[in-house]
């Protein structure tokens, strides 16, 4: 199996890594590994097929432009 060594991790991620790790009851290495393979494992996106779903959703919402009476009345609204 490889091996890999990783230099120069700023502190704070370190200290994430292990938080993380023991919340997982995992290693430090493993829950790494564990990183790595979610974040490679991602699906890329299909930039256009993204858009296609979203363009009709942007042009309802172009019909009534988000303004700060809007905002406010939905704010009251929910309190109601």
């Amino acid at each position: 199996m490889a091996s890999l060594t990783l230099k120069n991790i700023p502190e704070s991620l370190h200290e994430r890594l292990k938080e993380r790790a023991a919340r997982n009851r995992r290693s430090l290495n493993s829950e790494a590994i564990h990183c790595l393979e979610a974040a490679l494992a991602a699906a890329p996106t299909d930039a256009e097929a993204y858009l296609a779903r979203i363009r009709p959703l942007r042009a309802k919402t172009q019909r009534l432009p988000l303004t700060e009476g809007r905002l406010q009345a939905a704010r009251e609204e929910g309190r109601a």
